[in-house]
């Protein structure tokens, strides 16, 4: 139950991090302008991250030369897959579940950045 807390208060807070990035910049922007200025507001919060985390993939128990990179990965427990695209999508949502399975991380956030109000543009997915 401890994990769950801490998950969702930190779900929380990048998520709130999100919507002050969207409240200064609006939709309209590369996706990895609202990355950078996301890892901004995350650091001003005291909130570590990474960013473009390179994600292994395994096949029948090798690892393989792959191009996958998670957006950013906050305090090495949520996964932040980031969008500006006109409308997410199955595969968008997909995606973060393949790339949450791949990381063994159990909580991944979907951000669509291009959107008029933020919040119908956020997905939390446990995996």
């Amino acid at each position: 139950m401890q994990t769950a807390l801490l998950h969702a208060e930190l779900s929380r807070a990048v998520i709130g991090s999100a919507i002050e990035v969207h409240r200064q910049l609006g939709p309209g922007l590369l996706e990895s302008i609202y990355r950078a200025c996301l890892e901004e507001e995350l650091l001003q919060r005291g909130i570590s991250s990474r960013r473009e985390v390179p994600i292994e993939v395994r096949y029948k128990g090798r690892v393989l030369r792959t191009s996958y990179r998670a957006d950013l990965v906050v305090d090495d427990k949520i996964l932040l897959e980031l969008k500006a695209v006109e409308e997410l999508q199955p595969l968008h949502e997909a995606q973060l579940l393949t790339y949450l399975r791949l990381t063994r991380l159990r909580v991944g956030l979907l951000v669509n950045f291009n959107v008029r109000v933020l919040r119908d543009g956020i997905r939390r997915r446990v995996h």
